[in-house]
């Protein structure tokens, strides 16, 4: 297991993600989140097939800080059931160094 973690999540626009990343940096639960604006997303929900415009999140951590993370986001998320998934990172295929400044950002 990696001491690194990442963790994605889409939410309805870039300003909502933003500031759910800023509140993150705030508290030190994360080192970095990268937004993306202009995805596009598909899905069943509810028995009705959905497509609709949502902004990807993928936010770096600890794995120690995995689990706050995601209740922090959860709890932040204006979606009554959204999508936030740990991603799961060898040791092997991460870089040493910026794991490194992970742990040394958000002070695990």
């Amino acid at each position: 297991m990696s001491e690194a973690a990442l963790i994605y999540s889409t939410w309805p626009d870039g300003d909502t993600a933003a500031q759910a990343a800023s509140i993150l940096l705030e508290e030190k639960l994360i080192a970095c989140a990268n937004i993306f604006p202009a995805g596009r997303s598909i899905y069943v929900w509810e028995g009705e097939v959905k497509d609709e415009a949502e902004t990807v999140m993928l936010v770096k951590t600890t794995a120690g800080r995995a689990g706050p993370v995601r209740d922090r986001l959860l709890a932040l998320h204006p979606y009554d059931t959204p999508c936030v998934l740990g991603i799961h990172l060898k040791r092997t295929q991460s870089s040493p160094a910026f794991t490194h400044w992970i742990r040394e950002t958000v002070g695990g």
